[in-house]
């Protein structure tokens, strides 16, 4: 009798998890309990086999913002964000292959990697989210609180700028048994995100202590977490030109005035050193290395069957850029033995077409590659926001009204940044004052041109000072329609050979978050297709 009433009074009290297990499991866990003398010894050993080995028993801030700091800067939210690093670099044409493995962005077929940013929600973002509850109600934590929300805007934009509509105020309360988070429209997360910037970098306090050492960006210093903040609030506000010009203008105007990234020193990076845990290792260039040239010594057993692309290495030679020697080289045999060397030597430096037919060309060698010691180095940093960036969104903002400092002025200052950040990724990245002042006065800005010349120009180089950083290329790109790809149509593609303009939501949310899925899938009216747009994008139907 004390048996029976036992298990039904565990029953009561574990339903949520008994319904969970077989008829058999029960019976057969029933029968273990023959000669136990007590109901709370029962309940609390099964209460311990409940507990996950792996779930948090104690939140501890600094080590959970170091992971999404990690996480987002690397942007290994799943298993499939090095595929989505292929895909942009590829449809941005600043690589090509000849393999179809990798065929989203270069061949527009193969959408597997298209599917896999989601569970970005379980990684970064969650982590970063049980920072943010674990301080909110600390007075004393309010620089923890402040860069916290700060790094989940830049995390969030990237979700809503690759999908579109997306859960945002509901997202990430699944502890509150919110597990059917509504799809907020992206014109209202942007207005939160810009909102969220500006609080946040309003309410740090240089009293008060901060993340110090576990901050992998500043080390803890909030004036450059200002900046920081106020430079992704220029970034979004420019997100917003061919939409809400009014919005756009406004908080640019704020950004601007608040401060944002202007010196070498303020740039928001992660550096690695080179070794054997993972984590101290640039991943990108692990991606690459990994993904494609796992055997940089030849030139021919790239897995992927991947090289820098046409377009991107043609206009840096057609601009005389020096960045060209830095980044790319053509292996070649070795004059004083066996085996083969890089050479960087502009003359020889030549890209692959994008959407090339099948099968490894017979000069695959020939073609030129990233620089093992620049690029392809793990000891490089990742670098989130740059000077370089800022300057040419300044540049952009003075074309455009908003800014009264010189576009001409802000344009070269941003190319002098680009430039110099390159000594980051080794010696062999040290590009001379010299050839930096040479390029500039070869390809001036253009003071009397069009406001469309001008942007052009501002968007093209950014397409050249960011590279690295997909993502961002990908949403200007998407903005301005600069630099001018031509499209590759390869032979049953699925985008009908136009380059992709969006990931796709993948089929588990349809599953598990069906009518919240189907409420935004019909707002939106553009489908779940690479070819679908998002709210800002100028194709996007009104």
């Amino acid at each position: 009798m004390r048996l029976s009433l036992c298990i039904t009074n565990l029953f009561l009290k574990q339903n949520d998890i008994m319904k969970k297990y077989s008829n058999i499991y029960i019976i057969s866990l029933a029968l273990t309990l023959i000669g136990m003398t007590s109901c709370n010894d029962f309940t609390d050993s099964l209460s311990d086999l409940n507990k996950n080995p792996n779930a948090y028993e104690e939140v501890i801030p600094e080590f959970l913002f170091t992971n999404s700091l990690l996480d987002g800067v690397s942007f290994n939210f799943t298993n499939g964000a090095d595929g989505q690093h292929f895909i942009f670099a590829q449809a941005m044409q600043h690589f090509s292959t000849h393999s179809e493995v990798r065929g989203t962005g270069d061949k527009y077929f193969n959408e597997s990697a298209a599917r896999s940013h989601w569970p970005v929600y379980n990684t970064a973002l969650a982590d970063n989210e049980r920072v943010i509850n674990a301080v909110k109600d600390d007075p004393n934590s309010i620089n923890l609180l402040s860069a916290a929300r700060i790094w989940k805007v830049y995390m969030f934009h990237l979700v809503t700028d690759l999908h579109g509509d997306v859960p945002y105020f509901e997202a990430l309360k699944s502890a509150e048994g919110l597990l059917q988070p509504v799809y907020d429209t992206q014109e209202v997360i942007y207005e939160d995100m810009l909102e969220e910037l500006e609080q946040a970098a309003a309410a740090f306090n240089p009293s008060l202590p901060t993340f110090g050492p576990s901050d992998l960006f500043y080390g803890g210093d909030i004036d450059k977490w200002k900046k920081f903040a106020n430079s992704l609030m220029l970034r979004l506000s420019m997100r917003l030109t061919e939409v809400r010009p009014d919005l756009a203008e406004t908080w640019a105007k704020k950004a601007i005035a608040a401060g944002v990234i202007i010196e070498d020193d303020e740039i928001a990076k992660v550096s690695y050193l080179d070794g054997q845990i993972e984590h101290s290792r640039n991943p990108k260039a692990a991606n690459l290395l990994v993904q494609d040239y796992q055997n940089p010594q030849a030139g021919v057993s790239n897995t992927q069957g991947g090289k820098f692309a046409e377009t991107f290495i043609e206009h840096l030679k057609a601009t005389g850029d020096p960045r060209l020697n830095v980044m790319s080289v053509v292996w070649v045999d070795n004059p004083d033995g066996d085996g083969y060397v890089y050479d960087t030597a502009t003359s020889i430096q030549r890209g692959m077409k994008n959407g090339a037919l099948f099968g490894e060309p017979d000069d695959f060698h020939t073609y030129s590659e990233p620089h093992p010691n620049t690029v392809l180095s793990y000891a490089s940093p990742v670098l989130t926001m740059t000077n370089a960036e800022t300057n040419l969104l300044l540049a952009e903002a003075s074309i455009r009204g908003w800014y009264g400092g010189s576009a001409k002025a802000a344009y070269e200052d941003a190319v002098r940044a680009g430039m110099r950040h390159w000594a980051l990724f080794g010696d062999e990245g040290i590009i001379s004052s010299e050839k930096i002042e040479s390029y500039i006065a070869r390809n001036p800005f253009k003071e009397t041109g069009t406001f469309d010349e001008k942007l052009e120009q501002i968007s093209t180089q950014k397409w050249v000072s960011l590279f690295l950083d997909n993502y961002e290329i990908f949403s200007n790109w998407r903005r301005t329609g600069y630099p001018e790809l031509i499209p590759t149509n390869y032979p049953g593609n699925i985008t009908g050979g136009t380059i992709p303009r969006r990931l796709i939501i993948p089929d588990s949310e349809l599953n598990l978050n069906e009518d919240n899925f189907m409420e935004a899938y019909n707002r939106q009216g553009v489908g779940n297709l690479l070819t679908s747009t998002v709210w800002w994008d100028p194709k996007f139907p009104r």
